[in-house]
C-alpha cells in the first residue's frame, strides 16, 4: 500500500505543470523614489526562490551592500548625481511657482536644467563605460549565465548592457529617459492622450490640442538631445554605429508599466506590455506604538496626514507657517512628514515626523484625508486605500498625476502660488466634509482591487516567463522597426495620390484627344 501511494505520489509531480525553477536575475537600478518601486518587487522575486544580483555605482544613494535578498556588483565611478542636484532644482521650481522667480529666469533656467539633465545621464553613461571597459567584471558576468536583466529604463544604461551581454531584457518601467514610455512603445495619437506637462485631460478643446503638440515636440526635443548626447555615442562605441539607441531600448521583451487604467486614461496599448499600477500597495500592518496611541486620540474626527515625497522635506518657511496655522484650526489630528525647522504656528494637533509608513497609515480606518504632492506611489496607495487626496504638485508628473483623481472626484488641486491659511484651510475642509470626494475614492479602490491576480502576482509571472522562454519576441510589434514615412504610410499616400494624378491627368488627355478629334472632323465636314 506504501508503494502505491508513492507511486502516486511521483505521478502526481509529474503531471502537476512545472514553475519556474529558480531563475538568475541581473538588475541595473535607478535612484530615488524609482529604487523604492524596484526593491519592492526584488523582495518579492527573491521571496519566490530567484537569485539577485545587483549592478550598481560606487556612488550609489540608496543602494546598500548589506542586504540579504541580492548580491550587489559595484562599479567604481568617479563622477555622481548627487540629491543636492535634485533639491536644488525643487527648490527653485517652487520660487517660480510662487511668482518670486520672473519668467525670463524661469526660461533661462530650464535650459540649465536641460543641461543638467544632460550632464546627469552622462553619469549614468559613465557607469555603462565603466562596467564595459572592465572585462574581468564582464567576464564574470557572462560566467553567472544570467537568465534576463531587469532594468528602470528613465536611465538608459540597462537597454546597453542587456544588449552588449545578449540578455532578455524586462522593464520596471513609467518613464523612458525623459518621456513618458507609452509614447515610445504604443499607438498614441496625441488628440486625445495628454501630455505630460501640458496639465490636460483626455478631453481636449482646440487651444488645448494645440498646446497638446507644442509640448510633445518639447519633450520629444529633449528626448532626442539627450539620447544622442550621451547614450547613443555608448553605442556606437561598445555596440557598433549600426544599433540605434532608440530602437534598442524598445527591444524589451516586457515592459511591467508602473500604471493602470483605473488610474490612467484609457490609450492603445500592446501585448508586451503589462500593467502593474499598485503593485506595491498592500493591506496595511499595525502601526508603531507611538503613531498608534496618536491616531486612537483622534476620536470620532479622525486624522489627516501629510507627506511630500522624497526629495522634499520641507517647504519654504512662511509658506509651512500658514499650512501649519490651517491645520491647528481642524479639530482633526495630523501626521506631518516634515524635517525643517518647527513652524511658529503649529498646533498641538499636529505631530511632525521625519519619517512614516504612509502605507500603513492610510490603511488605517481613522485616515479622513491626504495631503500629497502628487508622486506616482503615494497617488497609487491612495486609491489602493480609498482616501481622497488635497494635491500640492511640485514638479514633473505630480500635476498630472493629482488631474486624474481630480476628474474622477477623488482630490482637490492647490497650485504653491495660492497656498496660504485660509485657502489651504476651505480646500481641506471641503474634501472632509463632502462625501462625494471619499466615496469615488471607494469606487476607484473597489475597481482597483477588483483583479483575478494581484499586480505584484502578474509582474512575477511575466517575469518568469521571460526566464522559462528565453525572452518574449512573440509578442514585440516590428512597427518600431519601420522609418517614420513607412510607419505612417506617407509613402503608400504619396503613391497612391501619384497613382490618381496619373489616371486623371491620361482621362484629361484622352478627353482632349477626343475633343480635338471631333473639332477636326467637323472642320472637315463643313
Amino acid at each position: 500500500m506504501r508503494l502505491i501511494y508513492c507511486c502516486s505520489a511521483l505521478l502526481l509531480l509529474l503531471l502537476i505543470p512545472r514553475v519556474c525553477q529558480a531563475g538568475n536575475i541581473l538588475v541595473v537600478p535607478i535612484e530615488g523614489s524609482h529604487w523604492i518601486n524596484m526593491d519592492i518587487l526584488l523582495q518579492a522575486l527573491h521571496s519566490s526562490g530567484h537569485n539577485i544580483t545587483i549592478l550598481r555605482s560606487s556612488k550609489s544613494w540608496y543602494i546598500t551592500d548589506n542586504s540579504s535578498d541580492y548580491n550587489i556588483v559595484t562599479v567604481q565611478v568617479e563622477k555622481s548625481l548627487d540629491q543636492k542636484f535634485i533639491t536644488d532644482i525643487i527648490s527653485k521650481g517652487i520660487e517660480f511657482e510662487r511668482g518670486t522667480i520672473s519668467s525670463a529666469t524661469f526660461l533661462y533656467m530650464n535650459v540649465v536644467i536641460l543641461g543638467l539633465m544632460i550632464e546627469a545621464h552622462e553619469v549614468v553613461g559613465e557607469f555603462v563605460s565603466k562596467t564595459l571597459d572592465d572585462q574581468e567584471l564582464v567576464r564574470n558576468i557572462r560566467d553567472r549565465k544570467f537568465d534576463l536583466l531587469l532594468t528602470d529604463p528613465g536611465w538608459g544604461g540597462g537597454a546597453i548592457l542587456a544588449k552588449y551581454l545578449n540578455l532578455p531584457l524586462v522593464y520596471n518601467v513609467r518613464w523612458l529617459v525623459i518621456a513618458d514610455a507609452h509614447l515610445a512603445i504604443a499607438p498614441s495619437p496625441i488628440s486625445y492622450i495628454p501630455i505630460t506637462g501640458s496639465g490636460n485631460t483626455d478631453k481636449m478643446n482646440f487651444f488645448q490640442r494645440v498646446k497638446n503638440i507644442g509640448v510633445y515636440l518639447l519633450t520629444q526635443t529633449q528626448y532626442h538631445l539627450v539620447v544622442k548626447q550621451t547614450y547613443q555615442r555608448i553605442c556606437d562605441k561598445y555596440l557598433g554605429p549600426d544599433n540605434e539607441f532608440h530602437q534598442l531600448v524598445l527591444n524589451a521583451d516586457i515592459w511591467l508599466m508602473r500604471t493602470d487604467f483605473v488610474f490612467e486614461y484609457p490609450r492603445p496599448t500592446m501585448p508586451n506590455v503589462v500593467y502593474m499600477g499598485g503593485f506595491q500597495c498592500k493591506p496595511a500592518k499595525p502601526l508603531p506604538e507611538h503613531l498608534k496611541k496618536f491616531v486612537q486620540s483622534s476620536g470620532e474626527h479622525g486624522v489627516i496626514i501629510m507627506s511630500l515625497g522624497t526629495f522634499v522635506s520641507e517647504l519654504p518657511a512662511d509658506m509651512t507657517n500658514e499650512i501649519a496655522a490651517a491645520f491647528a484650526k481642524l479639530p482633526q489630528k495630523v501626521i506631518w512628514r516634515h524635517k525643517g525647522d518647527r513652524p511658529a504656528t503649529l498646533g498641538n494637533n499636529t505631530l511632525l515626523v521625519d519619517w512614516m509608513p504612509q502605507n500603513d497609515l492610510l490603511g488605517h480606518p481613522k485616515i479622513k484625508l491626504f495631503v500629497a504632492h502628487g508622486g506616482t506611489n503615494g497617488v497609487q496607495e491612495a486609491i489602493y486605500h480609498g482616501i481622497p487626496v488635497v494635491g500640492l504638485p511640485l514638479f514633473f508628473d505630480q500635476y498630472d498625476n493629482l488631474l486624474r483623481l481630480k476628474e474622477r472626484g477623488g482630490a482637490k488641486i492647490l497650485t504653491l502660488a495660492t497656498v496660504e491659511k485660509d485657502n489651504f484651510l476651505e480646500t481641506v475642509q471641503e474634501v472632509l466634509n463632502e462625501p462625494s470626494y471619499r466615496a469615488n475614492m471607494q469606487r476607484l479602490s473597489r475597481l482597483h482591487r477588483d483583479q483575478p491576480i494581484t499586480p505584484l502576482d502578474k509582474a512575477l509571472f511575466w517575469i518568469e516567463f521571460v526566464m522559462r522562454h528565453k525572452g518574449a519576441a512573440h509578442l514585440r510589434t516590428e512597427s518600431y522597426r519601420l522609418p517614420w514615412y513607412s510607419y505612417h504610410s506617407v509613402d503608400v499616400v504619396l503613391f497612391l495620390a501619384g497613382a490618381v494624378l496619373l489616371v486623371l491627368l491620361f482621362i484629361l488627355m484622352l478627353m482632349r484627344c477626343l475633343y480635338a478629334a471631333l473639332c477636326k472632323s467637323k472642320v472637315k465636314q463643313e
